[in-house]
């Protein structure tokens, strides 16, 4: 058991949540209830995507990259390094940013739950919870099981993408032991 590389992942997702957590209450509290919804499907695309990019990761071939590494293409260095370095790069996308982006569209939905069903009978605000939060489970199950064919089946591409925005970050990315 890597022990470092839990306690860093312990500290980051702490780190990661209260930071998303703070942004979607400083956001919801200053919008109405459509622009909320939108706030809601921007965390669950935000946990869509990095799902995508994290079972690429998965199944991306570091032989596949090399090729552009040897070219010098902007990124390939940095795709290189994230298939070399899969396992973490799929516990920090699928697990830390996936699962808080899951997290937060739940506290989400329950705000506008709160906001659309103030004042309601109890029977509506049951229908109105009911709906609300079984769509925001679809969407992100539906969206997670279309996005893991499609980081499979564009794992080079989508790694390489991602490759080069940690390239333009310039984020130090340290050698696998």
């Amino acid at each position: 058991m890597n022990w470092k590389w839990v306690g860093t992942i312990t500290i980051l997702s702490f780190l990661i949540s209260i930071s998303m957590s703070y942004l979607s209450n400083e956001a919801l509290s200053s919008v109405n209830n459509i622009a909320a919804f939108f706030i809601l499907l921007l965390f669950i695309l935000l946990g869509i995507v990095f799902d995508i990019v994290g079972v690429a990761a998965t199944s991306v071939t570091e032989k596949e990259l090399h090729s552009m590494a040897a070219k010098k293409v902007k990124g390939a260095k940095q795709a290189v390094w994230l298939s070399r370095n899969a396992e973490k790069v799929a516990s920090i996308c699928n697990d830390v940013v996936g699962d808080i982006s899951g997290i937060i569209s739940g506290a989400t939905g329950a705000v506008i739950i709160a906001n659309v069903t103030q004042g309601l009978s109890p029977l509506p605000t049951t229908v109105i919870s009911l709906t609300i939060t079984g769509c925001i489970a679809a969407m992100t199950i539906g969206g997670k099981a279309t996005g893991k064919a499609f980081g499979i089946s564009n794992s080079v591409a989508i790694i390489h993408t991602a490759g080069r925005i940690l390239a333009v970050l310039h984020l130090p990315l340290e050698k696998k032991r």
